[in-house]
């Protein structure tokens, strides 16, 4: 006889939450998310779930933070979920120089709170975890592309915090039999990531520059090289980890890399704007079709200590779980610009 499929995921409100419960209702879940209480509402990304809650009754919010150790007790008592989903993270590189000490009791403590509580329940034999762990960790890469051996270089409190998470995960699953598993993810985007991540930055900018809302675009490294996948992919990986019998660690990437200049360049040829380059480094330029200055740089964007290219390799992934992504870079690129234009116009 199966079991109730119970699902609960930290940061449901974000991106990956919001698709991860997506998914996990199409397959019949009941999905508990845990959101912080603000003084802003905060469930844009799943309100399209939340609003139709008299149809759908396998969907439920509660009140929640990663740093309150009670809390996190009480709602994994009182739901007894068959698999967790950690997502919560403060999870922009940059701004984890600015906040060091949050970032860490969130992305670090907040994946050993969970594991707790998966302890102290005696829930080993009956829940199993998964853990966002990110591309983040390597840093300082030392090899051209990034696999599950690679060794860890991480260049930012971020990263670190990211690294403790996926260390604890692992010493828990072999200390006390727990299913716990780290997905390590690199770049993943979609019309619902955050407006201060570069990509979205670039995106919302660049229909704001096409309608006359906005002037000019300022970025930082345009020389960055990412491999950047579509969050809608990626949630697909992240079940598919939880389904195996024994608990793994693995990269999810698309093994496909551009820089950000390349992003920019083909979100604008998504509307229509050819972008011209000038200049290198911090005095790059790009200028349209009718010479107007549209994209500079600024060392004020520019990270403490910058990550300068990142690659998956998803061999493992692709072998055991029988994943692959089914978005391309530029049906990626062209999902978000279709998004933001739609909004800029609406607006």
């Amino acid at each position: 006889m199966n079991r109730k499929k119970i699902a609960l995921i930290s940061g449901i409100t974000g991106q990956d939450g919001a698709y991860l419960a997506d998914l996990l209702l199409s397959k019949g879940y009941y999905v508990h998310g845990i959101k912080r209480r603000t003084s802003l509402i905060n469930t844009e990304r799943v309100n399209h779930i939340y609003n139709d809650i008299k149809k759908n009754k396998k969907f439920f919010l509660h009140y929640g933070d990663v740093t309150d150790t009670a809390n996190i007790f009480q709602i994994v008592k009182k739901i007894k979920p068959t698999e967790i989903y950690n997502l919560a993270a403060q999870s922009h590189v940059g701004t984890s120089f600015e906040i060091p000490n949050y970032t860490s009791d969130v992305v670090a403590l907040g994946t050993l709170r969970i594991l707790e509580a998966i302890r102290n329940l005696n829930l080993n034999k009956y829940t199993k975890f998964y853990q966002a762990g990110s591309s983040e960790m390597f840093g300082k890469v030392q090899s051209f592309s990034q696999n599950e051996k690679t060794q860890f270089y991480p260049q930012s409190p971020y990263a670190v915090a990211k690294l403790y998470s996926h260390w604890i995960t692992k010493v828990y699953r072999s200390s006390y039999n727990i299913h716990a598993s780290n997905g390590i993810l690199f770049n993943h985007e979609s019309p619902n990531r955050g407006e201060t991540f570069v990509t979205r930055k670039i995106t919302i900018a660049l229909c704001k520059i096409k309608i006359g809302k906005q002037k000019k675009l300022v970025l930082g490294n345009l020389d960055a090289k990412r491999d950047w996948g579509h969050a809608k992919d990626y949630v697909q990986a992240i079940w598919k980890i939880l389904q195996l019998k024994k608990p793994d660690d693995y990269v999810i990437a698309t093994g496909k890399q551009y820089t950000v200049k390349q992003f920019a360049e083909t979100a604008a040829n998504c509307i229509g704007i050819k972008i011209k380059w000038s200049g290198k480094g911090v005095k790059t330029k790009g200028y349209d079709q009718n010479n107007r200055l549209i994209i500079e740089c600024s060392k004020k964007y520019f990270r403490p200590l910058e990550v300068d290219s990142l690659l998956g390799d998803s061999t493992k992934a692709r072998k055991d779980l029988g994943w692959k992504p089914k978005h391309t870079f530029k049906d990626l690129v062209n999902d978000m610009m279709k998004s933001d234009l739609k909004k800029q116009h609406d607006q």
